[in-house]
């Protein structure tokens, strides 16, 4: 799989400075799926991991729950609004196709100077923006950027599909970028990223777009509604996000050895596990935390990795190993010295 990332002299490094996450009040467990389609707990703790997600209200948008997410990530950096420079949001449960949930966001958070654009890399889509961060602050575009996963996911979910609509939750994770001037060894070390445009029908929303606009038929085929070929996905993403790891540790002239958090998208915990037995990691190094919340896209490794610092597992000076893996298909992976 091909991998990219920026190339040459970067004028300034960057680090993480602050995140923040938020997840809906409202739990749909295993039991409570149990009523609604023929499946068990049983059944989904056993090939996923899962015991609950979240789910956003009806009328609650996913600019609603990037807004909470934000706002703690821009406290955590004690930044203002004033200070943003860029505002990015990875989704592709955007509030509307157009404008970008991103300018949507800005008018709720007052970041009135900010650029602002959304990422639809699906899962991947936190990791390609901390690469476009980074290429922004390095290139001194920017001093200043607030970047958000936020998805929806249940909105395009298929509740009467079984093999889809266990996994899937709603969530929001956020991270505040700025220059950094610490050591060298320090801040957004590394990032890899890869596409293949040829497997895109193995996660997909097949209808809604350009090719099959909304129609009574789009609806009676049920095309609004996310699809995947799980066994597919799970084959090549396990192999992706393996090489994707090795890929960002070798730019960052680090070894497997040197990892002290693995955070890993929140897909499945089968694909958790594989891809931690491939890279040889103990247990204590890896983050899961897909039993609480199921694929949350690209909220997955933002609400993870803001959970492991409230946790205290992530330290100054720990070097943490970010991946995901999602539809497109893309892939990425980012290593982080804190």
């Amino acid at each position: 799989m091909p991998s990219s990332g920026i190339s040459g002299k970067l004028v300034r490094r960057s680090r993480i400075v602050g995140t923040g996450s938020y997840v809906p009040e409202k739990i749909l467990t295993n039991a409570d799926l149990e009523r609604m389609v023929d499946t068990s707990d049983a059944w989904i703790t056993d090939r996923t991991g899962i015991k609950e997600r979240r789910i956003a209200d009806p009328g609650v948008p996913s600019s609603a729950l990037a807004e909470k997410a934000a706002r703690a990530a821009m406290a955590d950096a004690h930044v203002t609004p004033e200070e943003i420079d860029a505002l990015v949001v990875a989704t592709v449960t955007p509030d509307r196709f157009f404008p970008s949930t991103s300018c949507t966001l800005q008018d709720k958070l007052g970041t009135k100077k900010a650029f602002c654009f959304d990422i639809a890399a699906a899962c991947s889509g936190f990791v390609y923006g901390l690469e476009v961060a980074r290429g922004f602050i390095g290139s001194g575009t920017t001093d200043t950027v607030l970047l958000i996963g936020v998805e929806s996911l249940t909105k395009i979910t298929d509740w009467t599909d079984r093999t889809t609509c266990v996994l899937f939750g709603d969530a929001a994770g956020a991270a505040v970028i700025r220059p950094n001037d610490g050591p060298e060894d320090t801040g957004i070390l590394s990032v890899t990223l890869g596409s293949d445009g040829s497997m895109g029908d193995m996660l997909e929303m097949p209808g809604g777009g350009s090719l099959r606009p909304i129609s009574q038929e789009v609806v009676d085929q049920r095309l609004q509604f996310l699809k995947m070929k799980g066994n597919e996905v799970f084959k090549v993403g396990v192999r992706g996000m393996e090489q994707a790891c090795l890929d960002a540790l070798r730019k960052a002239g680090h070894t497997i050895e040197d990892v002290d958090l693995f955070v890993p998208h929140q897909a499945n915990l089968r694909m958790i596990e594989a891809t931690q037995r491939r890279l040889r990691l103990p247990d204590e190094k890896v983050f899961v935390n897909i039993h609480k919340y199921g694929n949350t896209s690209s909220a997955s490794v933002p609400l993870a990795l803001d959970e492991a610092r409230r946790e205290g597992r992530v330290k100054a000076g720990s070097l943490v190993l970010l991946v995901a893996f999602g539809g497109g298909l893309t892939w990425g992976a980012a290593a982080i010295r804190f």
